[in-house]
């Protein structure tokens, strides 16, 4: 027996129905930040540091997934050799 259910949510809905946070606060700073350091008024070391703690094991996961998209694009096999 198969039984397809189709639920029919807007993502505010999804999120609220599955009990995850809001971060639409935390989002709009996050792009007012971005924006402001295009515009020469943040310095870019802030906003690394920033995601740098952010970031699951700070600097180490930044250098996994670093190496990860080097691997996916290619990157890592054209420096290797």
């Amino acid at each position: 027996m198969k039984v397809t259910v189709d639920i029919d949510l807007t993502p505010e809905e999804a999120r609220r129905a599955l009990g995850l946070p809001d971060l639409t606060p935390l989002h709009d700073r996050y792009v007012a930040m971005l924006l402001d350091t295009m515009n020469g008024q943040v310095k870019p070391e802030l906003l690394e540091g920033m995601m740098k703690s952010w970031a699951p094991m700070g600097e180490a996961g930044l250098s996994m997934w670093r190496q990860l998209f080097d691997q996916a694009s290619g990157a890592g096999r054209k420096a290797g050799g």
